[in-house]
């Protein structure tokens, strides 16, 4: 049931200290002790949660709660043993990074470095070794449901060096790839026949392609240097190999780019009738080629993710998420389409993370390694993984921990993010509270903006409006505690 806000002021013992303005790379504090109910009496004072809505729909991208930026050494490092002791592992993700790029595109802002040398590559294999044997010891039988590649671009790897990978995680984590759903990321340029022949063999189910716009000016504009010709060719290889599910990614919101011209692009992904396409905002990032200059195009972007969204309804696409859309179907062929297959749940299930930008899940604790952006840290550290010791892999080192309303939040933001929206009963089966009494002024806020639906008996999702503006409502569902560790953090 949706809550609607109380008209009775707070009482004085429970008012809280105005929040700092935020925007992106900027976020208020609070209390690490606060709770859902009383960081939604945070909303109506300057700089809280309700700021963040009204400060326009592209505050931040959240793909994973909490951000990177929250996480803080660990100490003392836990061991992975004790980390992984008591909690399920029937049902898990296995995701593996890659951290190297033929090339940086001037809107990327992942964990990448570009012109690796071969020798970095193996020793990179060799640390990704060690680090899985150390993994593999901590666990107890676990059973993984599903599998991703990611990075960087995984196929900047030869055809070599990913039968290598694939040998040593199926070797040392005990995996099947063949019989779990595995998603693999690629690149126009890096998508060859030999590697994809590779992927194919096994049993790689999902492809996705960063394609971005299949307009020349438009990658020129977004320093991404590739040519139409290269992407046609690499769609042909993709769809001769055979893979069951094609994701091509668009960008809208490129400097030059029109509707008209973004019309081009949705038409010209959609003639390789993709399983699955993502349209993804450009976003100004710190450190970034492109974050180097300030525009204020909200608007615009809003104008050609509307016209994005309805193109491809009206193609037969349903909607996923703000991003994700999907043929009717096609929901189970790959890991990293949404669920990550059809026995993973992200709200519940834990994650493995290999690879030194890889992040891992448990239930009360999120680890991976340092974090950057800038090439020279990103560099800095993957040299410093690659000479890590075996004995180095077997503790977590940099983290969140996860209280009871954190978990709950995650929870939230991961249901309400997604078009299917909250499912109030399973919420309450697994906390033994209702989502809408443990943020009643969050909901609340959503649902007086018309972004807040109730969906028949039992379920609470975003109105079409309110999923249009899912980058402005992840980062005010974030809790006080996060947007003061994600403020503190210092970008490199």
């Amino acid at each position: 049931m949706i809550p609607t806000t109380p008209t009775t002021p707070a009482s004085p013992a429970s008012a809280m200290t105005p929040m700092t303005p935020a925007g992106p790379g900027r976020r208020g504090s609070a209390s690490p002790a606060e709770t859902g109910r009383s960081a939604g009496r945070r909303g109506r004072e300057p700089g809280g949660p309700g700021a963040l809505l009204d400060a326009g729909p592209y505050q931040g991208y959240v793909y994973a709660y909490p951000h990177k930026t929250a996480y803080r050494p660990l100490e003392p490092r836990p061991p992975l043993r004790e980390v992984w002791a008591d909690e399920p592992q029937d049902s898990l993700f296995l995701y593996l990074h890659i951290p190297f790029c033929e090339m940086r595109c001037g809107f990327c802002n992942l964990f990448t470095r570009t012109g690796a040398p071969g020798e970095l590559v193996t020793a990179y294999l060799d640390a990704l070794e060690r680090q899985a044997r150390a993994v593999a010891g901590a666990l107890d039988s676990p059973r993984f449901v599903t599998a991703a590649i990611g990075g960087g671009t995984p196929t900047y790897l030869s055809a070599g060096e990913l039968t290598r990978l694939l040998d040593l995680t199926e070797r040392t984590m005990g995996v099947d790839l063949r019989a779990v759903p595995l998603s693999v990321e690629t690149s126009p340029a890096t998508a060859t026949a030999d590697r994809l022949a590779v992927l194919a063999e096994r049993g790689t189910t999902r492809i996705s392609i960063g394609v971005q716009s299949f307009v020349d000016a438009e990658v020129r504009a977004a320093v991404r240097p590739q040519k139409r010709a290269e992407v046609t060719a690499a769609l042909g290889r993709i769809r001769e190999a055979g893979f069951g599910t094609l994701n091509l990614d668009l960008i809208y919101g490129i400097d030059g780019q029109t509707e008209r011209t973004w019309r081009r692009s949705l038409e010209a992904a959609l003639e390789w009738e993709p399983e699955e396409l993502y349209l993804y905002p450009l976003y100004v990032r710190p450190l970034t080629g492109l974050g180097r200059r300030a525009r204020d195009w909200d608007d615009h972007r809003l104008a050609l993710y509307r016209q994005g969204r309805d193109h491809l309804l009206a193609a037969g696409y349903e909607q996923v998420s703000m991003r994700m859309f999907r043929l009717p179907g096609a929901g189970a062929a790959g890991a990293g389409s949404g669920s990550g297959g059809a026995e993973y749940c992200c709200q519940r299930d834990g994650m493995v993370g290999l690879g030194c930008g890889a992040r891992s899940y448990t239930s009360r604790l999120h680890y991976s390694y340092e974090y950057a952006v800038a090439a020279g840290q990103v560099r800095a550290i993957i040299d410093d993984y690659v000479r890590l010791a075996p004995q180095e892999f077997g503790v977590a080192n940099v983290g969140f921990r996860l209280d009871g309303e954190e978990r709950r939040r995650r929870h939230l933001l991961q249901s309400l993010l997604r078009a299917e929206g909250l499912d109030e009963a399973g919420y309450r089966d697994r906390f033994g509270t209702g989502a809408a009494e443990d943020f009643a002024e969050e909901l609340a806020r959503l649902a007086e903006r018309g972004w807040l639906e109730q969906a028949g008996a039992g379920r609470l999702r975003l109105t079409a409006e309110g999923l249009a503006r899912s980058d402005a409502i992840g980062p005010a569902l974030f809790s006080g505690r996060v947007r003061e560790l994600m403020a503190q953090y210092e970008a490199r």
